[in-house]
C-alpha cells in the first residue's frame, strides 16, 4: 500500500475517534449537568402567586434583575407575572422570583 492509501482510509478513522466522539460526550455531559442542576431547584407554584392577585407586594429577583418595590400583581398566567406600579406594567418570569414580601396594612 502506498501513503494516499493509508492516508485516505486513516485520517476518517482519526477524525471520528478523536474530534467527532470527544465533541459528543462532552454536548452529553454538559446537558446532563444543567438536567442535574434544575431538578434540584424548586420553583414558585402558580397557584401560591395566584393568591397574591389584587395585593401589593415587594419582589427580589436577586442578581438577575432588579428587585421591585411596592408593585401590584395583576395577573399571573403560566411563568409569567404582570405587575403593575403606577400604572407602569411589568411582566416578570417566575422561575427568576427569588422572593417576594407581602405588604402588610
Amino acid at each position: 500500500m502506498n501513503a494516499s492509501t493509508w492516508i485516505a482510509i486513516y485520517i476518517p478513522i482519526f477524525i471520528i475517534f478523536f474530534v467527532v466522539i470527544p465533541l459528543n460526550n462532552r454536548k452529553a455531559a454538559f446537558i446532563l449537568r444543567l438536567k442535574r442542576k434544575k431538578k434540584g431547584r424548586n420553583t414558585m407554584s402558580n397557584s401560591m402567586i395566584e393568591s397574591l392577585i389584587g395585593k401589593e407586594v415587594m419582589i427580589s429577583t436577586g442578581s438577575i434583575g432588579s428587585s421591585y418595590d411596592k408593585v401590584t400583581v395583576v395577573e399571573v398566567v403560566d411563568n409569567w407575572m404582570k405587575v403593575e406600579k403606577k400604572g407602569k406594567v411589568d411582566l416578570i418570569n417566575i422561575d427568576f422570583i427569588q422572593g417576594i414580601k407581602i405588604k402588610e396594612d
